[in-house]
This record gives C-alpha cells, structure tokens and sequence, in this order.
C-alpha cells in the first residue's frame, strides 16, 4: 500500500468541487443530518419556496403528495419559476434555480420581502440529493418541463404543451445513496408541520395527500385566523382563565409581528416563536421582547390597581404558567445564531416586538378589567406556589448527596468521580435494584432504585413535585438542582438510564420518569444525557445456545434455527426475574447492551404530546386510545 506524503502541500492539493459536487460530499453541512431528518427536510425546502411565494401575494394553494415509491410532488399556484435565460449563467432560471447554490429570488429583496428555507439553498441541495427531480413550470400560457439525475442535468428546459394557469411543480425522489438509513416518509411528520406552515400563515391552503396505498389519505388545513386559531388548537379542552385570545399584529421597520396567547389553569407554558415560518427552538430576540412586554405590563396594571399584597411580587417565572403563546415574526433580513436557525439574533426585533405587544396589552387590560384581574390572580398564585418551592428546594442542596442518610441508603453510588464517565441506573423495585447493585460495574455505574410509580409532574406545580420522595431522591442524585437553579455543569452523570420492566407497568414507569425530566429538567435532554435501557424479553436456549430475544421477531429467527427441536424459552415479566449476571449481560454491559438516547427533536409536539397523554384533560386521551389501540400488542391483561 502506497504511503501518503502529508507534508506536501501546494495548490494541486485543493480540491475544487464543481457544481453540486461538494453537497454530496458533505451533506450534513446544508441539511444536517442524513437520516430520517434530513430526508423530510428536503420536502421543507421545497415547500418554503412555494410558502415564500404565497406570502409575496402570488400562490393560495400548495399541494404536497406523496407518491408510490415514496416520491414527493410539491405544486403551487404561483406564478411560476422564470424560463428566461439568466444573464450570468447564460443557462435558463429553471437550471440556475436547481444547479446553482445560492440563486433564488430572495437575495435582490425585490422578488420576496421575506423568505423561510436556507435562503437559496434549498431546490439546489434537494436536486443534488435526490436520484431524480423534476421541475414543470406553467407560465405564459405554456408548460415547461427539465430533469436532473443525482443533480446533474437529464435534458434542457423545453416547452411540454399549453396552460391555462401559473404556478411551479417539483416532483423528486430521495436518493438512496445519501440517505441510507430511510427513504420512506412519514406521514404524521410531514402532516404536523404542513399544519403548522397553515396556522403561521393565515389565508394560504395547504393539502398534503398520500397515493403510497390504495387508500389515500388526505388532510386539508385553511386557517382564516392563523396564529389565533393556533392558540386555540393548543388550549382545545382546557379551562381557560380568560375566554379571549389576546392577539396584536403590526409592521414596524418591514418587520411584521403577529403574537396570540390565552391562558389556561394548567402549570405548563407553551410558547413557541417563529421567523419567517421557521421554528427557533432557543428562541431570541423577538421572545426577549415578548417576555420583557408581558411582565412589564402584568406588573404595572397589578401595581396600578392595588392587586398585590405587600411583599408580593410578580416576575418574568410567574407569567408564564398556564401561558400558551405564538410569536411569529416575519423578517427581511433575519440573522440566526448558529447555523441550525434556532435562535433569532436580530437586536431591533427586541424593543420592535416589546412596544407593538405592549400597547396591545395595554389597552386590552383597560378595556377588559375582569379578564385581567383573572390573569393577574393566575400570576400570583403562581408566585406563592413559585416562593413556597423555593423553600422546599432548599432540602435538595446538598454539598454530596450522600450527606442525606436516608438518601444514601438509596443510591449505589460509583467509585468514579469523572461525570463524564459516570453513569445512573434509574431501576424500577427495590429487587431489581438488587440484582444491578450486584451485577453492575461499581467502578463507573450507580443504581438508584425507586420504589412504585413516580408522581405525575404533569399535573402538579414544583412544589408538590419536590415533596415526593422518589423525586427528591433523583434530583440529589444528579447533582444539577432544578426550576432557576439548575445548573448543567453539576451533572454527577453524563449517562442516566431509565431501565423498567418490559411489561406495561415498566412502560408507565418510563413515561413518568421522561414526564419528570422533560418539565423540569429538559436540558438533560437536550444534552444527550437520557438513556432508556432495553431488557430482553425473551430467554430462549437448546442446550449450550443461548440467545436473549429483545423481539418475538428475534425469538422467532432462533427457533429456526432448530427446526426439529423445541428449544426452552423464558418470558422475562420483569428485571427482578434475571439474576445479576443476567442482568450485566444484557442490559448493563457496555459491549452488549442496547441504550435508546432520548432525544428532543421538536418541542412543540413533544409539548402537545405529553399534556395530552399525561395532563389533566381525559377526552384528548381517549380519543388517542381509540384511534391508536390497533397497534398495541404485548399487553400485559
């Protein structure tokens, strides 16, 4: 094998990646990741320039379908992508738009005010990372028509027939080269966030459609009253604190603002920014504005009509609970922290969005003093319930959690003291709890055995949540503390795993531990720090061969094995029934186990999911068992 010589260097060494070259090399850099993310983030792309050309005035409908062999059409009534030859490619706009980085309409600040997707970037990374795209433009009373393969081009722009109408349709397939983990497309992904696009975008239709069986499956979504109707949406089956949605929209600097938000008497605050229908997780300057307009105008009518007791008061923490609230902004030129787009960086939009939603809120408290005064009380309640926490935090500070002596009968802590190499078993019963205590590493893993089901923080405010037991037991634990004294840097452990029977029971387990986490600690999520461990269900052996089945699938393919034999099989109803080797073997041991991270993708929908599966209001629940028990199988009954 010939040895490279790394000390020479000069210009032959550059590698130069013509066209769409560098986007197959390095994927990855202009959508993120190459799994099933990524795959669906080709279809925003798409869809954002249609929304891009809705919002100019020029599109009300976009139809997004699904085709047999998972192939994506997206078609607009717009005007239609331009067919005139591009004075600096010398190539026709259809071919520059698809083959060139950064051409569009958006960077000459004519074509659109405002624009979503990677600003340009969008159809050109589609094309070079799809097997095949097409492109049928109807524009001047005719149809045109091109087609690349793996981002090069098939055949030049040609006219294909007549039109009587306008607008531009892209139909491509993913390619399975890039995308090796999935090219299949999920449905309910794709519907949520074309529902979304239609709450953020008042007035445009959005139809999404799956042909990929003989049933199709359509879905139709028109909001006349946009981000009112998604507050609404939110709130569906809440008791509400104030019967209106409080809604402010103005146009300051060519920075448009919508912001909608009601409260509700749950303990939770869903508020979810937007720019340029893009959702920033880590929120920004448009959400700096709004919470600094909120508390400001709360306080000051609180103040102003004698509402708080001496002593009391209200902060930014208070205002929030029960809030559910959309603050979307559309930006000519937003600037994003980072390269995923999730926290608007732009300092003007902060006194621009703070002075429009002030003025409203203002005027809304004056001209409706009951609803206000019903706020106001929401506030304060939550103030008390926010001071009485406080103090029922203070039994959580520890210098070690082992000064607690009855906590430390409870943790199995490890001899390493490196949080990065540490790692905390949440196990369910206190047999289990003994079988790892014994079957575990002491060197790097910790045990912490909980007994029966943790309180559903769901429906509980902190300082309830911090007089359960198990509970306080977890947070001593971890080391972090919690509410406004969280502090991620004092993880005792980088690797918490959740490790509960396979049995519905477990499962439950799970969903309450992930509940806990994702309300009051959820940058352990966000950091990768949440694990939930896989037990076997199965133990199946024929003398000297053994196999744990993690599936009746894996169960299955054993028995074939033996075609002419029964071989003896074991039904693992809990972690308790494994004897400590066990145990290490299949769920503890590095080299053998199987750890599912838990990860954040969307908080919006994780929001929505957990109030509906773990909240106080039962239809919701219902209805999701009724259109959903199908698919559950195993049920321990």
């Amino acid at each position: 094998m010939e040895e490279k010589d790394y000390k020479h260097y000069d210009a032959e060494n550059i590698q130069i990646l013509e066209g769409l070259e560098a986007v197959r090399k390095r994927p990855g850099m202009y959508i993120g990741t190459t799994g099933p993310a990524g795959l669906h983030h080709l279809v925003w792309e798409i869809v954002d320039n249609s929304i891009d050309e809705a919002l100019a005035g020029f599109a009300s409908h976009i139809e997004v379908e699904i085709l047999p062999g998972d192939i994506i059409s997206v078609t607009d009534d717009g005007r239609g992508m331009p067919v005139d030859i591009h004075p600096k490619t010398g190539k026709s706009a259809v071919e520059t738009i698809f083959t060139v980085l950064h051409a569009g309409g958006k960077f000459d600040g004519s074509s659109y005010k405002v624009s979503g997707g990677l600003h340009g970037v969008g159809a050109s990374v589609v094309n070079a990372l799809s097997e095949w795209l097409e492109v049928i433009v109807s524009r001047n009373g005719k149809k045109y028509k091109q087609r690349f393969e793996r981002g090069k081009v098939k055949y030049d722009l040609k006219e294909s027939g007549t039109s009587h109408h306008t607008g531009s349709q892209v139909i491509f397939k993913a390619d399975p080269i890039m995308f090796t983990e999935t090219t299949v497309y999920n449905y309910e992904t794709l519907r949520q966030r074309i529902q979304q696009l239609a709450f953020l975008n008042k007035g445009i239709k959005l139809t999404l459609r799956d042909k990929r069986n003989e049933e199709v499956i359509e879905h139709v979504y028109f909001y006349e009253g946009g981000i009112k109707e998604y507050v609404e949406f939110l709130n569906a089956g809440k008791k509400l604190i104030e019967p209106k949605i409080i809604y402010c929209e103005g146009l300051k600097e060519n920075i448009q603002v919508e912001v909608a938000l009601q409260y509700n008497d749950t303990y939770t605050a869903l508020v979810y920014s937007f720019t340029n229908n893009i959702h920033t997780h880590e929120g920004g300057t448009h959400e700096e504005g709004f919470r600094l307009a909120l508390t400001r105008c709360i306080k000051n009518y609180a103040t102003n009509n004698n509402l708080l007791k001496k002593d009391e008061e209200i902060n930014n923490e208070d205002v929030r609970e029960g809030l559910v609230a959309i603050v979307s902004i559309k930006h000519p030129n937003p600037q994003f922290e980072g390269q995923t787009k999730t926290k608007l960086g732009n300092t003007e939009v902060r006194a621009i969005v703070s002075q429009l939603l002030g003025e409203t809120l203002d005027r809304y408290f004056l001209e409706n003093p009951n609803d206000a005064k019903a706020i106001i009380d929401k506030c304060l309640l939550a103030s008390r319930a926010r001071i009485a926490a406080r103090k029922a935090r203070e039994a959580t500070r520890r210098k070690s959690p082992l000064d607690n002596l009855s906590f430390a009968s409870k943790l199995a802590d490890c001899r390493c003291k490196d949080p990065s190499k540490s790692e905390m078993y949440i196990v369910e019963g206190d047999s289990a709890g003994g079988s790892a205590k014994s079957g575990r590493d002491s060197e790097y893993q910790a045990i912490l055995p909980l007994r029966g089901k943790v309180l559903n923080v769901q429906k509980v405010r902190l300082e309830r949540a911090l007089s359960n037991n198990e509970i306080l037991s977890m947070i001593q634990a971890i080391g972090t503390g919690i509410g406004e004294e969280f502090d991620i840097t004092k993880a005792r452990y980088h690797k918490i795993v959740i490790m509960t029977d396979a049995d519905v029971d477990g499962e439950h387990i799970c969903i309450l531990l992930l509940t806990f986490f994702f309300r009051f600690m959820p940058e352990l999520i966000e950091k990768g720090y949440i694990y939930v461990a896989k037990p076997p269900l199965y133990k199946a052996q024929f003398g000297k061969a053994v196999c744990y089945a993690y599936s009746d699938e894996e169960l299955e393919a054993f028995k074939k094995k033996y075609p002419d034999r029964k071989p003896d099989v074991q039904r693992y109803k809990g972690l308790g029934e494994m004897d400590p080797e066990q145990l290490w073997e299949t769920t503890m041991d590095p080299a053998l186990r199987t750890l599912v991270q838990v990860h954040l993708e969307d908080a919006t929908i994780a929001s929505q999911t957990f109030e509906m599966l773990m909240g106080e209001d039962v239809d919701p629940r219902k209805v999701f068992i009724q259109e959903n028990a199908h698919y559950a199988n195993n049920l321990d009954i």
